[in-house]
């Protein structure tokens, strides 16, 4: 898909959701990741980044700074405003999903049942953000198996 490496900083406080996430997206593009196990660890080390990262990923549901604390916090430093955030759990509430669109989550991704599906929605996911041509027949806000028809 990409030419260039991307680095990917992946937030999640359970330990085999992180390990699965790298491995998937390990093997769908050329990426370095830095993995954090909660929200306050990636703010500090995004604060404290020599270089910012190509895309964020952001568990919904972490203890200390969950994925939606998280979001505002970074959308709230302006050098920051550009990293597209997605924001990822095992279930899309559409009120909540409303509310990270508006405080400026690019996605939401609803974990699937399978590493295949996890690898296909991911790609997914990041052809949405780099590719153009993926954006302009992409018209949800919610990355799930069942809206991409997996």
């Amino acid at each position: 898909m990409l030419l260039q490496t991307l680095l990917i900083f992946l937030a999640d406080d359970d330990k085999e959701d992180r390990m699965l996430f790298k491995e998937a997206l390990d093997e769908i593009e050329n990426v370095i990741i830095e993995d954090f196990d909660n929200g306050v660890t990636l703010m500090d080390n995004l604060l404290k980044a020599d270089k910012l990262p190509n895309v964020i990923y952001l568990d919904l549901n972490m203890p200390l700074m969950n994925g939606e604390e998280c979001l505002i916090d970074i959308r709230n430093e302006p050098k920051f405003s550009n990293i597209p955030i997605i924001i990822y759990s095992t279930y899309a509430d559409v009120s909540i999903t409303n509310e990270l669109q508006k405080k400026g989550a690019n996605l939401y991704l609803v974990k699937p049942n399978s590493f295949e599906k996890l690898k296909y929605l991911l790609t997914k996911s990041l052809e949405y953000i780099y590719d153009e041509k993926s954006r302009v027949n992409f018209q949800d806000f919610v990355i799930s198996e069942e809206k991409i028809g997996i």
